[in-house]
This record gives C-alpha cells, structure tokens and sequence, in this order.
C-alpha cells in the first residue's frame, strides 16, 4: 500500500507540476511527440515505483504498418502497464471519465486520446468515426476489444468496433494478450499489488484482406489469438 501512495502522489506532481510545460510546447510547435515520449519514461518510473514488472514478449510479431493493438482487460493497471511497452506512439479510445481533470484532459487531446461514452451510441460511433480518420492518417490505436474490464479475469467476447475501425482503415490488428495483471489490482482494490506481469504480442492480423461484411469472421480471429496467447486461469470460459 506504500507503493501505490508513492506512486500515486508522483503521478500526481507530474500532471500538475510538468504536464503543463509539455501541453504548452505541444500548442506553439503543434509537435506532441516529446510530450508523448516523456509521459512513456515517467509512467515507467511509476511502474517500478508501484513495484510492478512489465515483461513483453513477441515484440518481433509488430509490423511496420498502422495497426491497432487489440488486448483483452482485466485491470486498471492495463493502460499504464501495457501503452509504455508497444514500441511506436498509439492513440486510445479511453472512458470519458479520464477527461474529468483540466490539465489532463488537455494533454489526451493533444496525443489524440479519443473520450468514448460507452453509454451513449451516438457518442461511440462518433468516437470510432474518428479514430478510422487518424488511422488512416498513420496513428496507430490501442482498443481493449471486450469494451469493459473482465469480472473475473477470463477473456470475455470482443465488441464489433475494433474490427470496424480496422477493416476501414485497412490496418493491421495485433493481437495483445494480458498475463497476471488481475493479480495486481483486483477489482474494488484501489491500491496495486506489486508483482509481475506479461505483455504478450500475437501474430498480426492484415485487415485490408477483409470486407465489412466479414468483421465477425476477423472478430473471431483475433479473438482466437488472444486467447492462445493467455494461461488456461485467463481463456475464455465453454458456453
């Protein structure tokens, strides 16, 4: 629980003491890659500090091509646990609550953090319109395919969006698989356990292969891969 006080009050100091030098050079140079770069080294450093160890594997497995990293979701250390270690700057399609403090709200604008509402249908599908017109620009995306966290840490059937956006855009999907990151921060804790866990990428999927009218049949590709790459406790539980 030291850990994550620890944690938690360096987070807060660098949204509020060097965010905003970071969200001003962004909006006179129009560049947010250093702001992006120095989020990834200090989230890092928060990761150490929480006591969590990242290991990543399958790294070999990205393409050079836009691609969207399709993972599954078991906890809120996911984001920070997972973004640092893809090898190349992502957009996310993150909850709306995240957008609820100024100074950060500014910056996830800034690096192309789209807010998704996921009560809202019209607000989601907007938010996917979006993210198709950046990947097609050359962002790459980041999308928790279930929609949601798991309950119990087993991989839970991917919503159609992902899939969408990628046949779209034409991109490639890289499955990610998630290992013991449930272990570290389980549901209704607030504090991280510190620990090990696994980033696992899959091989990648070319979407640009696929016609909307076969978005299930890449749904269930991808989720097939996810799958594969997850320990017997994690994988989808039999109907």
């Amino acid at each position: 629980m030291i850990r994550t006080i620890i944690a938690v009050a360096y987070f807060t100091l660098a949204v509020y003491l060097v965010l905003p030098f970071y969200i001003l050079y962004t909006a006179i140079s129009g560049k947010p890659d250093p702001m992006y770069q120095m989020a990834m080294k200090a989230v890092r450093l928060g990761l150490r500090l929480a006591g969590i160890r990242v290991h990543v594997e399958g790294a070999e497995n990205i393409p050079a091509r836009t691609c969207i990293f399709a993972s599954n979701h078991v906890s809120n250390v996911d984001p920070p646990a997972l973004v640092p270690y893809i090898p190349r700057r992502v957009a996310i399609l993150a909850k709306k609550e995240v957008y609820r403090i100024p100074v950060l709200a500014t910056a996830l604008h800034q690096v192309r953090i789209l807010p998704v509402d996921r009560g809202n249908k019209d607000e989601s599908s907007a938010a996917v319109d979006k993210a198709i017109e950046y990947l097609r620009d050359g962002t790459s995306f980041l999308v928790f395919a279930e929609g949601t966290r798991s309950r119990d840490g087993h991989l839970k059937p991917f919503k159609n969006g992902t899939f969408v956006m990628a046949i779209e855009s034409g991109a490639m999907v890289v499955p990610v698989s998630l290992v013991g990151s449930q272990k570290l921060m389980r549901k209704g804790e607030w504090f991280v356990r510190p620990g090990d866990m696994t980033v696992r990428f899959g091989p990648a999927v070319d979407a640009s292969e696929y016609k909307f009218e076969q978005r299930d049949a890449l749904r269930k590709r991808v989720f097939a891969l996810v799958a594969a790459g997850l320990p017997e406790e994690q994988r989808p539980l039999e109907d």
